[in-house]
């Protein structure tokens, strides 16, 4: 993700950023500045372990602060929910079917910072993802894995907003 892009994510994924954000802010650097305090009591900071590991674990908090601030500035906000139509597009769930071995899978396509394989929410700009775009039921995607070539035909598309499916 570079410079002044702007960064497609759904409302969920905005908030899930916000809210990692306001932790860093209000509890993690609390929480860390006191540990650097604790750390200088004892001594000599050359040789200090304790007080190293503080403050790169204080420099490793920054840098998170600054990168989600970025990101949720260049945000641009995609309701799934208020989506439709008959192509795969952002925020869409797709499930296809492996043609080689008849396997059912269903994928979400959400912006980069909220992809989760374990949910099965891939980035829109994943290989998988950019194969599925512009496709309608019944199309099949050519997807270059590395086992080798996939086809994936594709047989549902829906939207909904995750946030609501997660919760159930």
């Amino acid at each position: 993700m570079s410079g002044s892009d702007n960064i497609p994510m759904t409302p969920h994924g905005l908030q899930k950023l916000k809210d990692e954000l306001k932790h860093l802010q209000s509890v993690e650097r609390g929480k860390i500045s006191r540990e650097i305090e604790v750390a200088r009591a004892h001594g000599d900071l050359r040789e200090n372990a304790e007080y190293h590991a503080a403050k790169e674990k204080q420099s490793h908090i920054e840098g998170r602060i600054l990168t989600l601030g970025d990101w949720i500035a260049r945000s641009e906000v995609i309701d799934p929910a208020k989506l439709g139509g008959d192509k795969v597009i952002f925020g869409a769930t797709v499930e296809l079917v492996d043609t080689e071995n008849d396997k059912t899978i269903s994928y979400r396509l959400v912006g980069e910072t909220e992809a989760d394989l374990k949910k099965r929410w891939i980035a829109v700009t994943s290989p998988v993802a950019r194969a599925l775009i512009g496709k309608k039921v019944g199309d099949v995607a050519t997807v270059q894995s590395p086992g080798g070539v996939r086809e994936l035909e594709v047989t549902a598309i829906s939207f909904e907003d995750p946030q609501e499916e997660s919760a159930s």
